[in-house]
């Protein structure tokens, strides 16, 4: 019996160093963000809107501008609209507040009134991109997202040329998308894994080399975590943690 625990020991030791690596990797990313942008619409009297959508800046509050990964192309926005919404942009922030998004419009812009097409003139889009003020601050292993609700009846402006113009009205909506467990291992330089389950879901994690962990991406809910060391220690479980929606849960020092 006392060598088939040896033996356990010794596969628990070596699977769990094979993943060593990956999890200092996941420790040194605690520092980012991930982020997206989606887009929604107030509906208006017309049969369509089509944007030509180009880029997405977010911009820090150290000023610097991060360019996210675009879908670029045509968007007809009166296609999301009565609680429909659609993802534009995705990407991962370095930095823990965002203070601006910039929409980057082309100027392939229309709107569609009685099945006859005219063209919406962005000039204020085209020179500089229109600047969304977003003030959010972000906490690392929490997904976030913005929502762009664009009002299109107060977007399209008839001019008194008989032209129109896009003068976008955008109201932000800021989304946590979900929330995390973070904690901490005693004694130290042990490698152990980390399950985090809640009925008949589980998350996994590995404990870095300094003890900590964390378990990101997991549902609004009530979660019990189990850390598994390396024989000869024993599972240790902690129960009724609460995650919440936006929040990093810390359950402190596991001491095993």
């Amino acid at each position: 019996m006392k060598k088939i625990h040896t033996l356990m020991s010794i596969v628990l030791f070596v699977l769990l160093g094979l993943n060593l690596n990956s999890c200092k990797k996941e420790a040194s990313n605690t520092s980012s963000y991930p982020y997206s942008v989606r887009l929604t619409d107030a509906s208006g009297p017309y049969s369509a809107v089509n944007i030509d959508l180009q880029g997405v800046e977010v911009t820090g509050i150290d000023g610097k501008a991060v360019t996210l990964n675009v879908h670029a192309g045509i968007v007809n926005v009166l296609r999301f609209s009565n609680g429909l919404d659609t993802l534009i942009t995705t990407g991962t922030l370095e930095v823990a507040s965002v203070e601006q998004i910039r929409l980057i419009l082309g100027t392939n812009n229309s709107v569609m009134i009685n099945n006859v097409k005219y063209p919406l003139s962005t000039p204020s889009a085209e020179q500089s991109g229109l600047k969304l003020q977003v003030h959010q601050t972000l906490e690392a292993g929490v997904q976030y997202s913005v929502l762009l609700d664009f009002d299109v009846d107060k977007s399209v402006v008839l001019e008194g040329s008989g032209t129109y113009k896009l003068k976008p009205v955008i109201r932000t909506v800021e989304v946590a998308l979900n929330g995390s467990i973070k904690g901490k291992i005693s004694p130290i330089g042990i490698l152990a894994s980390v399950v985090a389950t809640s009925g008949d879901q589980s998350y996994s994690s590995n404990v870095t080399a300094t003890g900590d962990f964390m378990l990101m991406g997991l549902p609004a809910g009530t979660y019990s975590i189990t850390v598994t060391p390396a024989l000869p220690l024993l599972p240790v479980i902690k129960s009724s943690i609460i995650v919440t929606t936006g929040v990093t849960t810390n359950i402190g020092i596991i001491a095993l």
